[in-house]
């Protein structure tokens, strides 16, 4: 039988998607909302600034948890190389959905495990096609709220889903948090 290395889990997110996910891994855990910095350098590439982020945030709560395992995580939308994170108002909202209309766009979720001075990152990528939208289902999309607290100005399990048309991968790590992914990891935390 495996022993676990670690006291306790910690989610270092206040995000309540990424929460209700990691319910699907661990029957118990804290939430310790990271203060991390979350400024990217600049032409970092996507999938480096989701691992960049992600361990940024677990590190600054396992810092002061050493016994515990900590989860960090972070996600963008990315098109035509530009990452799309959450917009800071409606004018900028709906010109990421006018960008994301029609066409086929990543979602990069990055996630780190950290265990004292163990860290395990890694990131994964999924395909996201979106429907074409016309003016008035921006405007009324907007109206929802929905697309202000999420990277690319949408939510695939919302009001969102209405405009996705497909997606090629993981529907989690467009949801943001890659259970797979960090189930398949957990091994090199316990011995």
């Amino acid at each position: 039988m495996k022993k676990q290395l670690y006291e306790q889990v910690i989610l270092a997110s206040q995000s309540p998607r990424r929460k209700e996910l990691m319910e699907l891994l661990f029957p118990s855990f804290q939430v310790r909302v990271s203060e991390a910095d979350e400024t990217l350098p600049e032409g970092i590439r996507p999938a480096q600034a989701v691992e960049l982020l992600a361990l940024r945030k677990a590190q600054a709560v396992a810092c002061t948890h050493p016994q515990d395992l900590v989860v960090g995580s972070d996600t963008v939308v990315a098109v035509d190389g530009l990452i799309l994170g959450k917009p800071k108002d409606e004018s900028e909202a709906a010109g990421m959905l006018e960008r994301l209309s029609g066409r086929t766009h990543q979602v990069y979720t990055g996630v780190a495990l950290c265990l004292g001075e163990r860290n395990q990152v890694f990131h994964q990528m999924t395909q996201v096609e979106f429907a074409p939208m016309s003016r008035e289902e921006i405007q009324w999309y907007l109206s929802t709220g929905e697309p202000f607290d999420k990277a690319g100005g949408y939510g695939i399990q919302g009001y969102g889903a209405r405009f996705i048309k497909g997606i090629q991968g993981d529907y989690f790590t467009v949801m943001g948090l890659p259970v797979r992914g960090i189930y398949e990891r957990l091994g090199g935390f316990d011995k």
